[in-house]
């Protein structure tokens, strides 16, 4: 039962994000990032590929493109929302390999970044 309550909130929360996020709308939110390296299934069904720019966030629509800027570093990248997660209390995005490469933490595991919706 609590599994599934967990799950009805998930959809309430990604049914307020798909109202609030239109094209054009900016939205900014600052945390920690991480990496992940999975090759099963992603939320969204599609097969995970750590060569994609793609990441995972709790609440944006699946297909929602996010800028994402290594707050350390500065470097920046533009991934493609197609999971859930993460799970990890104080992390706000989970990127792919290759796009934690190209944001420069791939060594360090974590990086303070921002995310910002873009069209």
């Amino acid at each position: 039962m609590q599994h599934r309550a967990k799950l009805l909130a998930a959809a309430a929360l990604t049914a307020l994000a798909v109202n609030l996020i239109q094209p054009g709308l900016a939205l900014a939110q600052n945390g920690h990032a991480s990496w992940y390296a999975m090759t099963s299934r992603t939320a969204s069904g599609e097969r995970a590929n750590p060569n994609a720019m793609t990441a995972a966030h709790r609440t944006l629509p699946f297909g929602t493109k996010v800028k994402v800027t290594n707050l350390t570093n500065g470097r920046a990248t533009i991934v493609r929302i197609n999971d859930r997660g993460p799970f990890i209390k104080g992390r706000i995005i989970d990127v792919t390999r290759a796009a934690a490469h190209k944001l420069g933490f791939v060594s360090r595991g974590t990086a303070r970044v921002q995310l910002e919706v873009v069209k």
